[in-house]
């Protein structure tokens, strides 16, 4: 109980407001913040689901207020659970493998699904058992988000708070036409897809036991003259081995996802083919 007394004492909430003024003065901010919104988008269309599905069999009057109270359970526990996995993150190849991670949510959200497994999410009753269905399948489902948004957010404590309060409501207010507007332009997923790999890639490159690896091997005249470059145009702050990695992130991403996509729309074609 101690520590959940200091995450909400006057002094942590207002070391909170203070680094948030702080950095929303810079255009980094709210780049992060658009990754951060775009990537739940992608990633929590099973959780929209999950939370009508939960709450379809609430009376009327009930079913808002389960959407709502769920969501907002949903937000604390995702918070507290990206804020442990930020702080692990610290450690020497924690974000290496944070990174492999990414790099297979992110081409494992170019594979269509086959749409099972969507009938285990009963029906809630009352209230507080729609509640409770709610959290804990976020809190199951919500590994990828949780690890890609740690990433997105580089130790940002006001970023984290502020993307996941505001993207999973977004989502479960506009689930339907979020999911309706993603079908209609599946470039839009394949452009999350290529983003995600971009975050593995950096997140890769900026683990404690590789960084100084990587300077090492760009410190070079490639390194030095793909450095000015960045610099010049103010891509990656003119780290040319976080710019490579994060590249190659983006190839690996669309190359294995296109290829596994590929592979499963032809299971699905010939079922009777498949292993």
């Amino acid at each position: 109980m101690d520590w959940l007394l200091q995450i909400f004492s006057p002094a942590t909430i207002s070391n909170f407001f203070t680094q948030f003024y702080a950095e929303m003065q810079q255009p980094a901010f709210w780049v992060a913040l658009g990754k951060i919104m775009w990537i739940n988008i992608l990633l929590s269309g099973d959780n929209a689901l999950v939370i009508a599905m939960a709450c379809r069999g609430l009376p009327p009057r009930q079913r808002f207020w389960g959407m709502v109270l769920g969501a907002g359970v949903a937000v604390v526990l995702r918070i507290i659970f990206t804020f442990i996995v930020v702080t692990l993150m610290a450690l020497p190849y924690l974000k290496l493998v944070g990174g492999l991670a990414l790099l297979w949510i992110a081409a494992k959200l170019l594979v269509p699904e086959h749409g099972d497994g969507e009938d285990d999410v009963h029906a809630a009753s009352h209230l507080w058992a729609a509640v409770q269905i709610v959290a804990v399948a976020d809190i199951v489902m919500s590994l990828d988000n949780v690890i890609a948004v740690a990433a997105a957010a580089n130790g940002s404590i006001p970023l984290l708070v502020i993307g996941l309060a505001i993207s999973v409501p977004l989502i479960v207010a506009g689930a339907a036409l979020i999911m309706a507007l993603l079908t209609r332009l599946p470039i839009l997923v394949w452009l999350g897809a290529a983003l995600l790999g971009w975050i593995a890639g950096d997140v890769m490159a900026t683990d404690p036991a590789i960084e100084p690896k990587l300077a090492a091997l760009f410190s070079g005249p490639f390194g030095t003259k793909l450095d000015s470059i960045l610099a010049s145009v103010n891509l990656a702050h003119g780290h040319s081995a976080e710019f490579v990695m994060a590249v190659l992130g983006v190839i690996v991403v669309l190359v294995v996802g296109g290829l596994w996509r590929r592979r499963r729309l032809a299971q699905m074609a010939h079922p009777e083919t498949a292993v």
